[in-house]
């Protein structure tokens, strides 16, 4: 399996999707994972049964290609990063020729670079587009490399419906397949017993970056206070967006009703779903052009019993088709989101509603989502042995 993204340690906050999906592999496959090294991080382990394999790119206090914002976003912010680029892919590519020998099949997580890197491999590979990389980088040399990288692939897969016609755009006639990645709905992501809502509590939990529409909420928040003056929003996050948000709080005369959390682990993120009245996200599309994949967020939230106000964008309609407890909102309009933050705020509306759990967990469940996984990356080296 290669990433660009990846904990770092146990229990790291950055997003953890791909390591959930691969300690779940290990029921079918012995699993290794190749991604960059971090500060702090140790160059190899065992995590979870899984056998991470972290590359070195750069001297130590220069390996900031990745975290604390994503690939995309860090670029954008120091293009002296691009300097980096280079680096991290060879450095990848020959950590992974080493472990390509064998019955293998390659898993990729992003267009770029892991997969860049698949494709320069002896190996069956299969890649799965998250969003960014899909969405973002849409200049001529990047869609080429996107062109050239899925050509070659067994499958590709993106997460949401919402990204079928952009990967069909770059697969020459090919089907992408609709694939999520996963919340654990069974052990995790439940309901409290016992654990009461805080009355007007609004939670948003995510990167602070442009396309979580962090600002859209902030603006919101004036206009639900003039119908629930004691409604509170606390905001679980981290990213390069967070002085210039606070910035805006107080400019907004906030300050005594918005609360920055930063970073918090999987496990931690429980009771604020558990506990929060209602949750907001307010997504929007990136100037970079770059949106939301999926946003299981949302997954989580309900799976935790709480409702959700979202943005009406492609990536929420795969969550949202018929949920109980989600409002969908025009994006990028401050009053709507307000109103529907209200409406889930109203006692009459949190006593009806009941989450359709079972829905969630036959689509989103970690448990499910490793089976489909699985069932087809065994079939890409099926293919593969068969040529």
């Amino acid at each position: 399996m290669l990433a660009s993204t990846y904990p770092r340690w146990q229990h790291d906050h950055e997003p953890s999707f791909v390591h959930e999906l691969a300690r779940r592999l290990t029921r079918w496959f012995e699993v290794v994972v190749i991604c960059p090294h971090a500060k702090g991080a140790k160059p190899r382990e065992i995590l979870d049964g899984v056998r991470v394999e972290r590359y070195r790119y750069g001297w130590d206090g220069l390996e900031t290609l990745v975290n604390d914002g994503g690939i995309v976003t860090n670029l954008r912010r120091a293009p002296w990063k691009w300097l980096l680029v280079p680096g991290f892919v060879v450095m990848q590519w020959l950590v992974a020729r080493r472990e390509i020998r064998g019955d293998v099949v390659v898993h990729a997580h992003w267009i770029l670079t892991p997969g860049f890197v698949a494709r320069m491999l002896r190996a069956p590979f299969v890649v799965t587009s998250h969003g960014a990389d899909l969405f973002a980088l849409r200049g001529r040399v990047p869609m080429a490399l996107k062109r050239f990288v899925l050509a070659r692939s067994q499958a590709t897969t993106v997460v949401s419906h919402a990204m079928q016609d952009d990967a069909a755009s770059l697969l020459n006639g090919r089907k992408a397949i609709v694939s999520p990645m996963g919340v654990d709905l069974h052990e995790r992501f439940v309901p409290g017993d016992g654990v009461s809502r805080e009355p007007g509590q609004i939670l948003f939990v995510g990167r602070l970056v442009e396309k979580k529409g962090v600002e859209v909420l902030l603006r919101a928040m004036p206009l639900v206070l003039q119908r629930i003056p004691a409604a509170t929003l606390t905001i679980v996050g981290f990213g390069p967006l967070e002085a210039s948000l606070k910035a805006e709080c107080t400019e907004l005369g906030l300050d005594d009703v918005v609360t920055f959390v930063g970073a918090e682990t999987q496990t931690g993120l429980v009771k604020y779903y558990q506990s929060a009245s209602v949750f907001a996200a307010p997504f929007r599309a990136a100037s970079s052009g770059d949106q939301e994949g999926l946003g299981l967020v949302l997954v989580e939230a309900l799976g935790c019993g709480c409702p959700v106000v979202a943005s009406d964008i492609p990536a929420v309609r795969d969550v949202a088709s018929d949920m109980p407890g989600m409002r969908v909102v025009v994006p990028e309009d401050p009053r709507a989101l307000a109103d529907g933050l209200v409406d889930l705020l109203s006692e009459e509306t949190s006593e009806a509603w009941v989450p359709d759990r079972a829905r969630l967990v036959e689509r989103f469940d970690w448990d499910a989502v490793a089976a489909r996984y699985a069932e087809l990356l065994l079939s890409a080296r099926s293919k593969e042995i068969q040529k």
